[in-house]
């Protein structure tokens, strides 16, 4: 008989039924469940990625359950039909010469690719797949790029980055040239002469033939000597700021970078206790929200005029703007402040012609699409500006520093890119030349990711149009219109497509399934000559099968989704885990992160807190998650419901589901807990403290006590800083709200959390105990960060949290 780790009872209790009755359900523990999970839920593919004539799919895998991901390939046979080969191991000698890394660069004619590996660059031949290494230097080069030149394929250049300086490398001379000379630290010329010493050297030169000839000549002799030393770049001097992204243009011509000064800020030290050496050990930290954010400078740098000029941004429209929540309530500010704002790209179109910009606002309330103009002094023009009074986010948007999804189409003029304009991420358009827009998808649903064919003919995109807790991958014209569905599955469906386009690597899990790789090659991605409608869809051909069987064995739940509504009208979606023998007792659990989405129909991230709700159930709990206000998925008014209140639409909304459930769902009100962990861990305190009517008991795992020592990046978005919007903060932070405990609290912290620092939760200890509280319990987990690692931290954890659910519920 075959033995399963973690299961002595599973085939006793199977074997043990000789009825026809369904066999009783395994019982699961904590030790189970939170086990390592490569020895027990297994190991997900990872990672896919083709080779260049679509033959061949790589991924990273572990059925195997070494130390560490091995790379796997799968063939396919030539012809329409998939006939996939087993999954097969690459051996290390494969590895190390692979040819198709997922991070090269295409030629224009896709002939030739550019990849970095270990700090070398080489160049692959796409057709004959050989490889020849361009580099072979103790410097690392990395960020290889194509300067195009002439007819597509020929006479080419690429230029590359070494330390902080741009290189160009000729292809058939091998030429090297070095293009930037950026040098840290500050110039250091000759002193600046008073007036006093200026009337002097000029009264000797005048007085003194002899000395007068002299500088003549030697000024005659540095013309020439200057004349013939060959031409170099301009040395640029960095002083006290660090170069970004320097990029060069497809004309060779010109190189933008920003630079950025740090502010004198201060930073945090996480203590470390248990180390290596014995001794106590400081881990650098981060600033805290409100600290001074970093000068951002953007240049243009004229390889052709060697000059150097700053990009303004005075004239930038709105850029003077006072923000919303300034204007309401507070002293009229007279002032007219250009805010400062950080510029991402350039973008260049595919001839070079065109480029655009993208500028965020420090605020984070303002992002413009502008043209940006190198031909005289450097310009920008508006294309497109999105405001929000709360923040800009949304997929596809990109963060503060980047330029999110933007590119231009075929016609080099006209530019694609995605915005929250009305309401939901989706796509539009504008011409760079004309600024006539368009706006190609619409709807209550979100564009997740999106990016041109290679013929820029069609986009492909996922979406979550079917249902909000499905993600489907689609294909559309570039110029809009109907979108042609391309997966079938049930769940979330992560697309690789191939280089050809005729098929797909999908990554796909469903709510009881972990990801696994499919590989499809839908109808309508064959040859112009194949018919659209050819019947029914193939079915996608499984590649993997990860899950052990002693996981295998375990009925895991399908958790319904429902819907439940707001106090304010709108709709709550969750998740529904429905016991056989309810005992009256609830649980609801918070999802982190805040924006994420847990109320889906694929495997959750929060696959061992899922697990754990099988065990409750098992046990006669109604366990419920749902996505509150600021979950993502369900676009921008949902995202931003928690502006200036966190603790507000996002509690109610769980209040609400709690009296959902005793309304619907049979649960007896006293007998209602709640648990979460970093977001979660703070709704709970939230519930715990201002809602204790509702929640009689909570563990709140690694939570945010007091939003004014989190991170700025998160924070300010959603709270502004805590000197402009004191009231943000106040009513949002637990530790102001710790008198109103009233239920059992349970806090769990790893003590070298550099996210959420363990300070947050000794901070709040301290506060309970000056107002006396005696119902609650502050477990540390000494070599734990934000993100649990060790199966015993995780099992001591669940444990507590289930005994206290047990006993206080």
């Amino acid at each position: 008989m075959t033995r399963f780790s973690g299961w002595p009872l599973l085939l006793l209790t199977a074997a043990a039924s000789a009825q026809p009755t369904p066999p009783s359900r395994p019982t699961l523990t904590v030790e189970t469940i939170m086990q390592d999970p490569r020895g027990w839920v297994g190991t997900s593919p990872s990672s896919p990625f083709w080779s260049d004539d679509s033959k061949t799919l790589y991924f990273s895998w572990n059925p195997t359950r070494e130390p560490g991901d091995s790379l796997y390939k799968v063939t396919f046979s030539a012809g329409k039909t998939l006939a996939p080969t087993k999954p097969l191991k690459v051996s290390p000698t494969e590895r190390r010469t692979l040819a198709t890394p997922p991070n090269a660069v295409f030629n224009q004619a896709r002939t030739q690719r550019l990849f970095e590996r270990q700090g070398d660059l080489f160049l692959v031949d796409v057709k004959t797949n050989a490889q020849r290494q361009l580099t072979n230097t103790v410097e690392t080069e990395s960020d290889p790029a194509w300067i195009q030149s002439g007819s597509a394929g020929a006479g080419q250049r690429i230029v590359f980055r070494r330390s902080p300086n741009l290189f160009s490398l000729d292809l058939s001379t091998g030429l090297l040239t070095q293009l930037t000379d950026f040098k840290t630290g500050s110039k250091k010329g000759d002193p600046k002469l008073t007036d006093e010493e200026k009337f002097l050297k000029a009264d000797q030169l005048r007085l003194s033939a002899v000395l007068a000839e002299r500088k003549a000549k030697k000024d005659a002799a540095d013309r020439i000597t200057k004349a013939d030393r060959p031409r170099r770049p301009k040395e640029i001097y960095l002083d006290d700021k660090q170069l970004v992204n320097p990029l060069l243009s497809p004309d060779g011509r010109f190189i933008t970078y920003r630079l950025s000064r740090s502010a004198s800020a201060k930073t945090t030290f996480v203590p470390n206790y248990v180390t290596e050496s014995g001794y106590t050990e400081d881990i650098p930290g981060r600033t805290k929200v409100g600290a001074p954010l970093a000068a951002q400078e953007f240049f243009v740098y004229d390889i052709q005029k060697d000059t150097v000029r700053s990009v303004p941004t005075k004239e930038i429209p709105g850029i003077t703007d006072r923000p919303a929540f300034l204007k309401a309530g507070s002293k009229a500010d007279t002032s007219r402040k250009a805010r400062p704002v950080v510029i991402s790209g350039p973008v260049w179109s595919e001839d070079g012609k065109l480029a655009v910009v993208v500028v965020r606002s420090q605020d984070n309330k303002d992002r413009w699409i502008m043209r940006l103009d190198l031909a005289d002094s450097p310009q920008l023009t508006l294309l497109d500006r999105q405001h929000d009074d709360a923040w800009i986010g949304g997929p596809g948007v990109g963060p503060n520093g980047g330029t999110g999804n933007l590119g231009f189409l075929a016609d080099n003029q006209t530019i694609w890119f995605q915005s929250e304009a009305d309401g939901y991420s989706h796509i539009y358009t504008v011409n760079v030349l004309t600024q006539a827009r368009k706006q190609l998808t619409s709807g209550k649903f979100e564009v997740q990711q999106a990016f041109l064919s290679r013929d820029k003919t069609h986009f492909f995109l996922q979406t979550n149009e079917v249902h909000p807790g499905e993600q489907h991958f689609y294909r559309m014209p570039a110029t809009g219109g109907a979108r042609t569905r391309l997966t079938t599955m049930t769940g979330a469906n992560d697309v690789t497509l191939s280089p050809d386009e005729t098929r797909l690597a999908i990554r796909y899990s469903g709510s009881t399934q972990p990801w696994e790789l499919y590989v499809s090659a839908p109808a309508e991605l064959q040859s112009a000559t194949a018919s659209k409608k050819t019947g029914a869809t193939p079915t996608p051909i499984r590649l993997t099968d990860s899950p052990t069987d002693a996981f295998k064995a375990y009925p895991w739940r399908e958790p319904n989704l429902v819907t439940i509504p707001a106090r304010d009208g709108q709709s709550i979606y969750a998740r529904l885990y429905k016991p056989e023998k309810a005992n009256g007792k609830s649980v609801v659990f918070v999802h982190g992160a805040g924006y994420l989405q847990n109320a889906h129909k694929w495997w959750s991230q929060y696959f061992r807190e899922y697990m754990f709700h099988n065990l409750l159930t098992d046990q006669g709990y109604t366990v419920l998650d749902i996505d509150y206000r600021a979950s993502s998925g369900y676009g921008r008014d949902w995202r931003t419901g928690i502006y200036r209140h966190m603790g507000g639409k996002d509690l109610t909304d769980h209040v609400d589901a709690a009296q959902w459930l005793v309304k619907t769902q049979g649960v007896d009100a006293n007998r209602i807990g709640i648990y979460g962990g970093s977001y979660g861990g703070f709704i709970t305190l939230m519930a715990l403290f201002t809602a204790p009517e509702t929640f009689k008991a909570g563990a709140a795992l690694r939570p945010v006590t007091d939003w004014a020592a989190y991170n700025h990046p998160y924070t300010a978005n959603i709270l502004n800083e805590p000197q402009a919007d004191s009231l943000a903060y106040r009513q949002s932070s637990p530790i102001n709200f710790a008198e109103g405990l009233r239920g059992h609290l349970l806090i769990c912290h790893g003590v070298v959390d550099v996210n959420v620092h363990a300070q947050d939760a000794i901070r709040l200890a301290q506060r309970l105990i000056e107002l006396k509280k005696e119902n609650w319990e502050l477990a540390l987990y000494p070599v734990e960060d934000h993100g649990f690692v060790e199966p015993t931290s995780w099992m001591d954890e669940y444990k507590r949290i289930l005994k206290l659910f047990n006993e206080r519920l």
